[in-house]
């Protein structure tokens, strides 16, 4: 491994580039997920090298060069893509998704830190593979893709078994492992609450499992995640005042007037004071008052924005509404494709996401769907 360290530049500077970098990632995030979609849309592709060559082009501008040629080799293949002189694939998605992955934990390291380790032998040997991309060796893109995702799979051996060792899984409940005994046995209790609270709400059987797994799954992404055993209690029973609510209500199939909306909206205070004599779990009961706000102070109950949401709060916004899109039907909307719904929450939810847990949702849903 080698070290780089950038020249002294000053802190707005390396703050500004920080974010301009992971705005530019969140944005090729999603544009990756819609070119799973629909792989020929050509703006889509045009937008996926333009984000990438601003990026190549703003490392150039601070000097952080370990960077800089492997990206100018990436810059190429895209802009074969958008001339519609090769085809876009799978591979082709993964190499991408990884170089970015190293590029953003790069920048991220030299700001934070003022220096950053990276891997010169992999940059290398990718930056030699990939210029070989040609237009008139199509046949041989595949492989290259592969063999250039291979020296940068951090030393994974590419075979069927390993593969299957490596293979992203995503549990099937949300009951923490490594936890005190009579906490495990408190999160075990919620979750068997939830289930019939479930069956008179009249959301699918398992949503909570869902919403759980998939909430500890994406927290373990995080350099600095929220405490699992908080987190897993809050993904189980931040419905729990669903159960207290007029049947015609809950389960109203047309819309609802503004009384009904209030009261509906009220379960958040039922399901919270329900832990108040439980202090083991205050950081469940701060989680589900604060999952229904969001980042632009849109949501309810209290209208808080930005750093005043739990962090908690703001990954079980997220997840809760991805589960709901793809398992919950309403009227005449019909549940969305894995991919649709991850495509919605980013155009359609994500002034109201957090964008640290939008981003590593992104990252999280996008590499199991793609495994």
């Amino acid at each position: 491994m080698e070290v780089f360290t950038p020249e002294e530049l000053e802190h707005d500077i390396m703050h500004d580039l920080k974010e301009e970098i992971f705005e530019l990632y969140d944005a090729s995030l999603q544009t990756l997920v819609e070119l799973e979609l629909t792989p020929s849309d050509n703006e889509m592709q045009r937008a996926l090298f333009r984000s990438v060559h601003t990026i190549k082009g703003d490392l150039g501008l601070v000097g952080f060069t370990p960077m800089i040629e492997v990206l100018q080799y990436l810059e190429d293949i895209l802009d074969m893509l958008r001339k519609n002189e090769i085809a876009y694939s799978n591979s082709l998605h993964d190499l991408v998704l990884r170089l970015l992955d190293k590029v953003t934990g790069f920048v991220d390291e030299c700001v934070t830190t003022g220096k950053a380790k990276y891997d010169k032998d992999a940059l290398d040997a990718t930056s030699a593979i990939i210029k070989q991309f040609t237009t008139t060796n199509t046949h041989q893109h595949e492989q290259l893709l592969k063999n250039a995702i291979a020296a940068n799979s951090d030393g994974m051996a590419e075979d069927t078994s390993a593969h299957a060792k490596n293979a992203i899984v995503i549990p099937k409940t949300g009951v923490p492992k490594n936890i005190a005994p009579e906490k495990q046995i408190d999160i075990l209790f919620f979750r068997e609450l939830m289930r019939p609270i479930e069956k008179r709400a009249g959301l699918p059987e398992g949503r909570g499992d869902k919403i759980a797994a998939l909430a500890l799954f994406i927290n373990a992404l995080s350099d600095t995640p929220i405490e699992e055993d908080q987190l897993a209690v809050a993904c189980y029973a931040h419905d729990f005042g669903m159960a207290f609510m007029p049947d015609e209500v809950v389960n109203k199939e047309y819309d609802l007037t503004d009384m009904e909306q209030n009261l509906l909206r009220s379960h958040v205070y039922k399901s919270t004071r329900l832990l108040e004599h439980l202090p083991a779990w205050d950081g469940a009961r701060k989680i589900i008052m604060h999952h229904h706000e969001r980042q632009d102070g849109s949501g309810f109950p209290l209208g808080l924005s930005s750093d005043n949401i739990s962090e908690g709060a703001k990954l079980l916004a997220i997840v809760e509404t991805y589960i709901n899109l793809i398992t919950q039907a309403k009227c005449d909307v019909p549940v969305m494709s894995e991919i649709d719904a991850i495509i919605s929450i980013n155009k359609t939810h994500k002034h109201g996401f957090s964008g640290k847990w939008l981003r590593l949702f992104n990252k999280g849903m996008t590499e199991y769907l793609n495994q």
